[in-house]
């Protein structure tokens, strides 16, 4: 089996609704997708959603990365061994580390189809379903509210908030949601690196009050260490998002000085199948647990983020919500909801089609 053709394109996607996060605002996104085809006619499908504001990869980048010139050297490949293979290719692309997840997983979705298994089960299944928490933006309060009965509603009982612009308007969503909805739902918030280390001290303090299951990038990367410094500590996990983007930043995670005790691993930031169990060695070892998380992405990047999130033994938390962002999805399978957890459909590969066919 050979790699023949090498197909990828753009698309620019609208969000079912606008949201902020700190700093940030969003109505559509553009997503790319790669399609590589073998010569007995056997497909792989990848897809990348770049975040240059976390990764510095630009989207001009990723979609020159993507383009069947520059992907030349996958033609005449056997992708039968897609960690070789992916390692190979991926290597040298570190700059756009979501193009090289797009790559990754359609190498990995590749090899699936052709032998007839789910990636999961190539990688080693060692969970079957985690719920998934879903992302209520920056807005005002009774918009926050109004929101999270409308995920309830559709059986998501995890609600990861995001905050960063305001501490007192922050600790007064989360207040009015803990009251609202008591302890039926768990509460897990992003700062998106938005605080300064005073306002960090302050959600410490309500942190147990508010019943919150972790904290995720108080501060900015690179401001690891006066985090770790603040006294009291937090009260709940901290959650590693922008300090960590590869195996690199996990090792330097995974010191007893670090703050954080979950990592937070996107296939968008460290590049897709192969690097990201790379960090899940590392948590493994240092007995972190690990977060799976996402940008604004098609069923095809979420999937992929799943099955390897299903064979890492430290997986403990899902925040793998950014297709049911979409207004609108190119592609179709790979997984179910079902009352707020996700579910591998058992397919081959990574278990997804698009739309067309």
């Amino acid at each position: 089996m050979k790699v023949e053709t090498v197909e990828s394109w753009r698309e620019r996607v609208p969000l079912s609704r606008p949201y902020s996060i700190a700093n940030h605002s969003f109505d559509a996104v553009d997503l790319f997708f790669l399609r590589l085809r073998a010569d007995d006619g056997t497909i792989g499908l990848g897809s990348a959603s770049p975040a240059e504001f976390v990764t510095g990869e630009s989207e001009a980048a990723c979609e020159a990365a993507l383009t069947a010139d520059a992907l030349g050297d996958l033609v005449g490949r056997d992708p039968r061994r897609p960690a070789e293979l992916g390692r190979t290719v991926g290597e040298p692309r570190a700059a756009t580390p979501a193009a090289r997840a797009a790559i990754d997983m359609a190498l990995w979705d590749l090899h699936g189809r052709a032998t007839g298994m789910p990636v999961v089960d190539l990688l080693g299944r060692r969970h079957q379903s985690l719920p998934t928490s879903v992302t209520l933006g920056i807005s005002p309060v009774e918009e926050t509210l109004s929101d999270a009965e409308e995920w309830g509603g559709r059986g998501f009982d995890h609600l990861k908030v995001k905050l960063g612009d305001d501490l007192e308007l922050d600790l007064e969503r989360l207040a009015r949601l803990r009251e609202r909805f008591g302890q039926a739902v768990r509460l897990r918030v992003d700062a998106n690196q938005g605080y300064d280390s005073a306002e960090v001290q302050r959600l410490f303090a309500a942190a147990t009050a508010l019943d919150l299951e972790l904290i995720e990038q108080p501060l900015a990367r690179g401001e690891d260490e006066q985090l770790a410094a603040l006294a009291p500590p937090s009260p709940v996990p901290l959650a590693a998002d922008e300090s960590l983007h590869d195996a690199r930043d996990a090792l330097v995670q995974a010191e007893d000085t670090s703050p954080y005790h979950v990592f937070n691993i996107k296939l968008m930031k460290c590049g897709g199948i192969g690097p990201a169990r790379a960090i899940s060695a590392v948590a493994d070892t240092a007995g972190r647990d690990l977060m799976w998380g996402c940008m604004d992405e098609s069923r095809i990047s979420i999937a992929a983020a799943l099955h390897v999130a299903y064979a890492c033994p430290q997986t403990k938390y899902l925040d793998l919500d950014g297709s049911l962002d979409l207004a609108r999805d190119p592609a179709v399978g790979g997984f179910e909801v079902r009352e707020g957890r996700l579910v591998l459909t058992g397919e081959a590969g990574l278990g997804v089609w698009l739309g067309d066919g």
